[in-house]
């Protein structure tokens, strides 16, 4: 299956998480604080610490290490607080 990633064309693996897929396309930060711009990835990889948070579809807030990636994903990065589209 085919996903795009911040606007690239990459081939994801049915049953990959979003963070998978980000992390097996060598992106290893994908969020920015709100405060700072500091940058974030998976840490805990469960879904605890909030910190894999992406952009999917035009949605924010989804966590990249729980969300299975679908064909044509749409994923994003997001910088600090987003509104949703």
């Amino acid at each position: 299956m085919k996903v795009l990633i911040d606007g690239k064309e990459t081939v994801a693996v049915e049953g990959q998480t979003v963070a998978g897929v980000l992390l097996g396309a060598g992106v290893t930060s994908w969020r920015t604080t709100r405060d700072g711009g500091r940058p974030r990835g998976v840490f805990c990889g469960i879904g605890v610490c909030f910190d894999c948070l992406v952009v999917v579809n035009g949605i924010a807030d989804v966590r990249a290490c729980q969300r299975l990636v679908r064909d044509g994903d749409d994923i994003r990065a997001q910088h600090g607080a987003e509104l949703p589209s």
